[in-house]
C-alpha cells in the first residue's frame, strides 16, 4: 500500500500534463494504534509546529493541503473531526463505514472505495441471485462490522432473506462455540464482514473444528487475502466467494518496485545495514527485507483505491492552481478548502476506470465477485461476476463457473429428502399441530431452506420464504403459519404452543400487603385513642389551643382517610378502584383545610387583630374559620364528584406490558379532573405553609410552624415519589406505593401535630394550665414591645 502511494506520486511528478512544473511532496505515518493517529494528524494540521485559531480559512495554511488514509473506519472516525476543523480534504482509500457519507458530520471526507451500503447491497444481490435465504452474519466489534450489520438488517426487509444468526466477535471470543451454533442451526451460507485479523481467526477455527461444505461470503477486507487460501484443509470448509473492487493492473508498477528493490539492496550492501525492526517513521527498515515479488504479489484489493486517491488530490490541485497542459501559474496559492470544491466536479479516466464522485463524495462502484480455487498451487482467484454503476448499473454472475451449479449428478439422498418433503407437506397439510408429521415437516423445511441453490430447483413452482420461527409459505398451502395466542396466553419466539399467562395483582396474603394493613390498623387505633383523649380533655388549654372541636374534625377525617388503604388489596373491582383514592382525596383535603385555617387563625389573633380590628371582628363574629372549611370542602367535594362521574378510575387487565403476565390494576381516569382534585389539596397545603412561616415567632405554645412544615413536606415528597414511579414503572407494587403515600401523609400530620400535644396532656400536665399559657403570651408581648 505504501509503495502504490509512492508510485502514484512519482508518476504524477514525472507527468508533463498533470501539475506540470509542480512537485508533490509527502510524509508517511504508520498508524500503529488509534491513539498514535493523533500525533500524525496534529503534525499535519500544524504549521511550524503550532496550531493557531482559524479566524479565516483564507489565512489558514496548514502543513499539508490534503490527507489520504488512514486504513479502517474506526481510525478514520477517530481523527476526522480534527481535520474537519481546518476544512482539509481527507481522501480515504480504506474506510467504508456508511456513517462517513453524512456530510453534516464529515464535510471534508472523500473516499475512493465504495461504502458499506454498496458492499451490503452487493452481498444481498449475490444471496438473492442464488436463492439463499437462511444465512449467518459474522463481524468484529468495530465501526466497520457494526455498520455493516445494521445496514444488512435494514436492506434484507421484504427480500425473503432470513438472518438466522448474527454476532460481533472480539479477538479473544470463543470462535469455536460460534461456529458450532451456526452448524447446529443448519446454516450453510455465512457472511464474514470483518477486518482481516478476525476473518483469519474465523476461517482457521472452521478448519480446526472440521466445519464442512459451507458457502463463505468474504467482504472486500479479506476477499483477496493471500495467506488464507494456502491454509491446509481450507478446501473442506466449502466455497469462498469474495467481493472486491474490480482488479486493475497499474502499468509500470512492477518495474517501479524492481528498481526500488535494486536501489535499497545496493544501499544495504554498501552500508552493511541489516535491520529487522518495524518502525513508525519515514525510514522503513523492515521494508528492506521484502523482495520485489513479495510486494507485487501482496493483496491488491486497495491498490487502485490508493492510486485513485493520490490522483484525485492531484487533479483537484491542478484545477485550483488553474494549470493548463504546459504549466501552472506560480503566483496562485492553493488553500485546503479550495480543493474540496474541485473534487466534487472531478470526472476523469484512470487506467480504464472513470473517477467521479456523488453528492456525498462517494465513488462510482465497480465490484468483482471472485471465487477461491484452493485446490491448485498456488491458489487462484477467479472472477465469476461483476457489479458496476457506471455508465449504467449492471450485475451478472456466470453460473457455469461455480462448482455446485456445474454438476450433472443428483444425489439419491437429495431425491429422497425432496420426495419425503413433498409427501409430508402436500399430502399432510391438515395434520394436527405438534404431531410427528408436523415436526418432520418443520425439520425438513429448515434443512431445505439452508441447502445450496442447486437443490432449490426441485422446489419449482413452490415459492418459499426462509424459516423464521415456524413460518414457511407455499403456493399450494400454508402448512404452519404462526397462529395468534389468546389474550390470556403467550408464546416464546419460535415456540409451537401457547402458555397461560400469570394473572398478577396485589393480593391480601402477600407479606407487603399484610405489613401495610397492620400499619394502617395501628394508625386507626392510635387516631381513635387520640380522639378519645382530646374529647376527655376538651376544656384544657392544650386542646383548645390546638383547635378545640376542629381537632375532632381533623382526627375523624384522618380516620376516614386511613380506611381507603384497604381498597388497594385483592382483585381490583370498579368499587375498589373508585374508593381507594376518592375517600382519601376528599377527607385528607378537609384535614388540610382545617390546618390551613388554624394557621391563619393564630396569625389573625396575634398579628392582624391589632392592625385590622374590623376584619378580625367580622372573622370572629361570623365564624370565619368554619365558613372557610365548609367552602373549601364543598368545592373539593364537587371536583371529586365530577372526577368520579366523568371518567373515574376503573379496573383494567394490562396484557401489553409483560408478555407472560396480565397485570390487574386501576387505570387513572380523566387527567384534567384528576389534576383539579390534586391541585385544590396541594394549593391548600401551600397556603398552610405560608401561614405557618408567618407565625414562626409566635409563643411556643402557639408556634406550630415546624410541625406543620414537616408534615406538609412529607406529604408533598410522598406523592412526588409515587407519581414519578407511576409514570416510569409498570408493576403491581405501584399500587402498594400509592397506599404507602397515603399512610405517610397521615402519619406526618399525626406525629407532628397531634402526638406532641398528647404527650403534654399525659406526661406534662403542668404545661396544660391556663397560667402556663398566659405566661407564654405575656413573655411574647414583652418581647414584641422591646423590639
Amino acid at each position: 500500500m505504501l509503495q502504490v502511494m509512492r508510485f502514484a506520486v512519482e508518476e504524477i511528478n514525472n507527468s508533463t500534463s498533470l501539475l506540470p512544473n509542480v512537485s508533490l511532496g509527502y510524509e508517511i505515518f504508520d498508524h500503529c494504534s488509534n491513539t498514535k493517529n493523533f500525533r500524525s494528524v496534529l503534525s499535519f494540521i500544524s504549521k511550524n509546529a503550532s496550531i493557531k485559531p482559524k479566524e479565516n480559512l483564507n489565512n489558514y495554511q496548514p502543513k499539508v493541503i490534503a490527507l489520504t488514509g488512514p486504513y479502517g473506519s474506526t481510525r478514520t472516525i477517530t481523527i476526522t473531526p480534527l481535520i474537519t476543523m481546518g476544512f482539509i480534504p481527507l481522501v480515504n482509500y480504506g474506510a467504508s463505514s456508511y456513517a462517513l457519507s453524512n456530510k453534516l458530520y464529515y464535510p471534508t471526507f472523500v473516499r475512493t472505495v465504495p461504502s458499506n451500503k454498496d458492499m451490503i447491497e452487493m452481498i444481498i444481490h449475490i444471496i438473492r441471485w442464488f436463492g439463499w435465504n437462511w444465512v449467518a452474519f459474522l463481524g468484529s466489534q468495530d465501526n466497520y462490522s457494526s455498520d455493516g450489520l445494521k445496514l444488512f438488517n435494514k436492506y434484507i426487509n421484504n427480500t425473503g432473506i432470513c438472518l438466522a444468526y448474527q454476532e460481533g466477535l472480539s479477538l479473544n471470543a470463543n470462535y469455536s462455540q460460534t461456529l458450532k451454533k451456526i452448524d447446529m442451526l443448519n446454516i450453510n451460507v455465512i457472511v464474514v464482514f470483518a477486518v482481516p485479523q478476525y476473518a483469519v481467526n474465523i476461517i482457521k477455527t472452521a478448519i480446526a473444528e472440521n466445519i464442512r461444505d459451507k458457502v463463505w461470503i468474504a467482504s472486500e477486507t479479506w476477499a483477496m487475502n493471500q495467506q488464507l487460501p494456502r491454509e491446509p484443509g481450507i478446501g473442506k470448509i466449502g466455497t469462498v466467494i469474495g467481493i472486491t473492487e474490480r482488479l486493475l493492473t497499474l502499468p509500470g508498477f512492477d518495474d517501479f518496485i524492481y528498481k526500488d528493490r535494486r536501489t535499497i539492496n545496493a544501499y544495504s550492501a554498501e552500508s552493511n545495514v541489516q535491520s529487522n525492526s518495524k518502525t513508525c517513521n519515514q525510514v522503513c527498515d523492515y521494508c528492506s527485507l521484502l523482495t520485489a515479488e513479495k510486494i507485487i504479489n501482496e493483496n491488491p484489493s486497495f491498490s487502485f483505491a490508493i492510486y485513485a486517491a493520490i490522483y484525485t488530490i492531484a487533479h483537484a490541485l491542478h484545477n485550483v492552481l488553474q494549470c493548463d497542459m504546459n504549466e501552472c501559474p506560480k503566483n496562485t496559492k492553493a488553500k485546503p478548502y479550495m480543493l474540496m470544491g474541485e473534487m466534487r466536479k472531478l470526472d476523469f479516466p484512470l487506467n480504464g476506470r472513470q473517477v467521479k464522485y456523488d453528492e456525498n463524495y462517494d465513488p462510482t462502484i465497480s465490484y468483482a465477485v471472485v471465487l477461491w480455487h484452493t485446490d491448485v498451487n498456488p491458489p487462484q482467484f477467479e472472477m465469476v461476476g461483476t457489479y458496476d454503476t457506471y455508465p449504467k448499473t449492471t450485475f451478472t454472475i456466470d453460473n457455469s463457473l461455480l462448482p455446485w451449479l456445474n454438476n450433472d449428478s443428483v444425489s439419491c439422498t437429495c431425491l429422497l429428502l425432496v420426495s419425503f418433503y413433498l409427501i409430508t407437506c402436500l399430502m399432510c397439510k391438515k395434520c394436527p399441530r405438534n404431531s410427528y408429521v408436523d415436526y418432520s415437516r418443520k425439520y425438513l423445511t429448515r434443512q431445505l431452506c439452508s441447502i445450496t441453490p442447486w437443490y432449490s430447483s426441485f422446489f419449482t413452482p413452490f415459492y418459499y420464504q426462509c424459516f423464521t420461527g415456524i413460518r414457511v409459505l407455499f403456493e399450494n398451502g400454508d402448512p404452519y403459519t404462526c397462529f395468534p395466542c389468546l389474550e390470556s396466553e403467550w408464546s416464546d419466539e419460535g415456540s409451537t404452543r401457547c402458555k397461560t399467562r400469570t394473572v398478577v395483582y396485589l393480593e391480601f396474603a402477600e407479606i407487603f400487603s399484610v405489613t401495610v394493613m397492620l400499619s394502617v390498623a395501628c394508625l386507626i387505633v392510635l387516631l381513635i385513642a387520640i380522639l378519645c383523649l382530646f374529647a376527655y380533655n376538651f376544656s384544657t388549654p392544650v386542646v383548645r389551643s390546638a383547635g378545640g372541636s376542629m381537632c375532632h374534625l381533623m382526627l375523624m377525617c384522618l380516620i376516614m382517610s386511613s380506611t381507603s388503604v384497604f381498597f388497594f388489596f385483592g382483585k381490583p373491582t370498579f368499587v375498589f378502584c373508585l374508593l381507594r383514592n376518592a375517600i382519601f382525596a376528599f377527607f385528607f383535603t378537609v384535614c388540610i383545610s382545617c390546618l390551613t385555617v388554624r394557621s391563619f387563625q393564630i396569625i389573625c389573633v396575634f398579628k392582624m387583630a391589632a392592625q385590622f380590628p374590623k376584619v378580625h371582628s367580622l372573622w370572629v363574629k361570623h365564624n370565619g374559620q368554619w365558613l372557610f372549611i365548609a367552602f373549601s370542602s364543598f368545592i373539593h367535594f364537587i371536583s371529586c364528584v365530577i372526577w368520579m362521574t366523568v371518567s373515574p378510575d376503573k379496573p383494567i387487565a394490562d396484557s401489553w406490558t409483560f408478555k407472560d403476565q396480565i397485570l390487574l390494576m386501576c387505570e387513572m381516569g380523566n387527567a384534567i379532573t384528576f389534576t383539579i382534585v390534586v391541585f385544590i389539596s396541594w394549593f391548600l397545603g401551600l397556603l398552610c405553609l405560608i401561614f405557618s412561616y408567618m407565625g414562626r415567632d409566635l409563643p411556643k405554645n402557639y408556634n406550630e410552624a415546624k410541625s406543620i412544615t414537616f408534615s406538609l413536606i412529607l406529604y408533598y415528597l410522598s406523592w412526588i415519589i409515587y407519581f414519578t414511579a407511576y409514570l416510569s414503572v409498570k408493576s403491581k407494587y405501584i399500587m402498594l406505593l400509592n397506599a404507602m403515600a397515603q399512610i405517610s401523609s397521615i402519619y406526618g400530620i399525626l406525629f407532628s401535630y397531634f402526638v406532641p400535644k398528647s404527650y403534654i396532656i399525659i406526661f406534662q400536665p403542668q404545661k396544660n394550665t391556663a397560667a402556663y399559657f398566659q405566661s407564654s403570651i405575656q413573655n411574647y408581648t414583652q418581647t414584641i414591645s422591646r423590639t
